[in-house]
């Protein structure tokens, strides 16, 4: 369950928004509903390396918050570097698993359930913000204010998001409903327009169009030289103003206090 006074100051819509989204991330971490999936993310590597580049980048010292932390990934990978970390969740299973990796972990870091459109935690209280796979999940025009919120000025928010333009990926959404929420959805071109109303800069970087091609070969040795190629062929593809770019499976969204 969500706790009560996370949700006492929303409407009954939205509370059944956040209860839907709370037990199916329940049952994703408790029962690992998602492993059919790991088999895109085997080319994924270039834009996961690059979100936490940017997100961790020079962090000792700073607080850093993970959005959607799951288990933990951001928040201890931040405090094993040096920063302040906390992780929030709106799934208590993913929490408690957090919590029991907590006790050994490097550095100072610390989790709890919390809304992440209406957080617990005062205003500027974080130098870096980031998470992969959850601004999709929440009521966009909220979460962005409320992360330009507990951002203290000249901080940095970094996020790993999937993009809905390309139509052979929303078709395998579309055969595939089981695997995410009724109330999510992949970032559009509005979606960053929206972004950009609540920082000062926001930079985009797209990655994986025809990479995914790649998939049906990796436990194959021809894996990672026809990555490489069609990886390289991305870059043209996705690169900053090319129109094409849109067509990309995830986008970096990196955002200036």
């Amino acid at each position: 369950m969500i706790s009560q006074h996370r949700v006492a100051s929303v409407g009954s819509e939205e509370q059944q928004r956040l209860q839907r989204e709370a037990e199916f991330h329940d049952r994703r971490f408790g029962e690992n509903t998602r492993a059919c999936t790991d088999k895109f993310y085997s080319i994924a590597q270039a834009s996961f390396s690059w979100y936490r580049q940017r997100l961790l980048e020079n962090v000792d010292g700073l607080r850093v918050l993970e959005y959607g932390c799951g288990p933990g990934d951001i928040a201890f990978a931040a405090a094993a570097a040096g920063a302040i970390a906390h992780g929030i969740d709106i799934s208590p299973v993913a929490i408690d698993q957090a919590r029991a990796h907590a006790a050994e972990a490097a550095g100072q870091v610390s989790f709890s359930v919390d809304n992440a459109e209406q957080t617990s935690f005062a205003d500027a209280s974080f130098d870096r913000i980031g998470g992969s796979g959850i601004l999709h999940h929440l009521d966009l025009h909220k979460a962005y204010s409320e992360i330009a919120r507990l951002l203290k000025p000249g901080g940095r928010a970094v996020f790993l998001e999937p993009l809905g333009h390309n139509p052979l990926i929303n078709a395998y959404r579309d055969r595939t409903p089981s695997m995410r929420t009724e109330d999510e959805h992949p970032l559009l071109r509005a979606d960053v327009r929206e972004c950009a109303r609540h920082f000062s800069k926001v930079r985009p970087r797209f990655f994986h169009c025809l990479s995914l091609a790649a998939v049906p070969l990796r436990h194959f040795a021809v894996f990672r030289p026809t990555l490489a190629a069609l990886s390289g062929l991305d870059r043209l593809l996705l690169s900053t103003h090319a129109p094409t770019r849109w067509l990309a499976w995830m986008v970096v969204l990196e955002c200036e206090r």
